[in-house]
């Protein structure tokens, strides 16, 4: 995501006042909530038939877990590249291409 759109939404929050509402815990519960919504378009659907059926709204609470997660970032003052770039760091050490390539074993079972 670039910069231009992460201002966007922060402006948005900043247009509103909305601001003085956010903090930490209320963010990741709502974060959470959100990626609950994204979760309920598969509920008892195969992957293709709830892409299929709920696409539109799909995109929606995704996106909404999206927004969440930079307003998160913002709110504890986290460099979203940053952030997502040691975890990727650290990934790579947990995951190494010649212990997982094609294996959807998690790290320890490797």
């Amino acid at each position: 995501m670039n910069q231009n759109t992460i201002k966007e939404i922060l402006k948005f929050r900043d247009d509103r006042d909305w601001k003085q509402f956010h903090n930490s815990k209320d963010l990741a519960i709502s974060l959470s909530l959100e990626a609950s919504e994204l979760l309920e378009n598969f509920q008892w659907k195969s992957s293709e038939d709830a892409i299929e059926q709920n696409l539109e709204n799909i995109k929606d609470e995704l996106a909404d877990v999206l927004i969440y997660s930079i307003l998160l970032a913002d709110q504890m003052n986290l460099d979203i590249e940053e952030v997502v770039k040691n975890k990727l760091e650290k990934n790579q050490k947990k995951y190494p291409v010649e212990k997982s390539f094609g294996s959807n074993k998690k790290y320890n079972e490797l």
